[in-house]
C-alpha cells in the first residue's frame, strides 16, 4: 500500500481539487484507491447527518462503495477553525480514531490519499494540530500551494515547518489562483523547494495529473 497527505499553504487553496485529480487518475491507471479528509469544519445536515461538501466528493469520486464515516469520521457544522467547530460541538478530535480508520483503508487499497484541513499548523485540539494527525499517519507529505500575491513567504515557511517536524516534503502543487503572472513564483519555489511541481492546476479547468509522478512519491 502506497499514499500520501495533501496539505495546504492555507484553506481554500485547493486541497480537495488536487485530491480529487489524483483519485482520477489513479483509478485510471487500475489502482484502487481510497482517499479520506479525516477532519472537517463546515458541514450540512443531510438525512440526519452532518455530511461535508468536500468530503462528499470524495466519496462520489471513489469508484469503490466506502462508508462516509470513514472519510470524515469528524464532521463539524461550524465553518471555523477545527479545534474550535470540536469545542462548539463537544467533541474532542482523537488521531488514533482517524489511524484506525486509515488503516482500516490500507488493508483494502494500493493507494490511500489523505487531505489535511486548512493549513500545515491549523489546530484540532488547543494541543494537537494537522501536524500532528500526518506525524500520526507517517505518510510522505504533497504541499499544494496557491499561486498568488504572498506564496512564496507562506510556502517556504510551511515546507520548513513540514521538515521541522521530521516528514518528508516529496512534492508540491501550484494551484493557480489569479490571472496574472506566475512562471517566476513557479520556477522560484522549484528552486527553493528542490523539486518542480507535481501539477499545475488552475481553477475551473480540467486538471490532470500523471499518475507515474503519484508512485514514485513513495517509492
Amino acid at each position: 500500500m502506497k499514499g500520501f497527505f495533501v496539505t495546504g499553504t492555507d484553506t481554500g487553496i485547493g486541497k480537495t481539487y488536487f485530491t480529487l485529480a489524483c483519485i482520477s487518475a489513479l483509478q485510471q491507471a487500475g489502482y484502487k484507491t481510497l482517499a479520506m479528509k479525516p477532519v472537517a469544519s463546515g458541514a450540512e445536515w443531510i438525512d440526519g447527518q452532518l455530511r461535508n461538501e468536500d468530503a462528499l466528493l470524495i466519496q462520489q469520486t471513489l469508484n469503490h462503495a466506502v462508508d462516509y464515516d470513514l472519510i470524515n469520521p469528524y464532521a463539524f457544522a461550524a465553518p471555523v477553525s477545527p479545534h474550535i467547530a470540536a469545542q462548539q460541538a463537544g467533541v474532542e478530535i482523537d488521531l488514533q480514531h482517524i489511524k484506525t480508520c486509515y488503516q482500516q483503508f490500507s488493508e483494502s487499497a494500493e493507494f490511500v490519499i489523505v487531505e489535511g484541513v486548512g493549513g500545515w499548523l491549523a489546530p484540532l485540539t488547543d494541543q494537537l494540530t494537522v501536524a500532528d494527525m500526518a506525524a500520526t499517519l507517517a505518510l510522505p507529505v504533497v504541499l499544494v500551494v496557491g499561486i498568488r500575491l504572498g506564496c512564496l513567504n507562506h510556502a517556504m515557511l510551511t515546507a520548513q515547518a513540514i521538515r521541522q517536524t521530521g516528514l518528508s516534503l516529496s512534492g508540491w502543487v501550484a494551484n493557480v489562483l489569479q490571472p496574472a503572472p506566475t512562471s517566476e513564483q513557479i520556477d522560484y519555489l522549484s528552486q527553493s523547494l528542490g523539486m518542480s511541481p507535481l501539477a499545475r492546476l488552475a481553477w475551473g479547468e480540467h486538471s490532470v495529473v500523471d499518475y507515474h509522478r503519484l508512485i514514485k512519491l513513495t517509492a
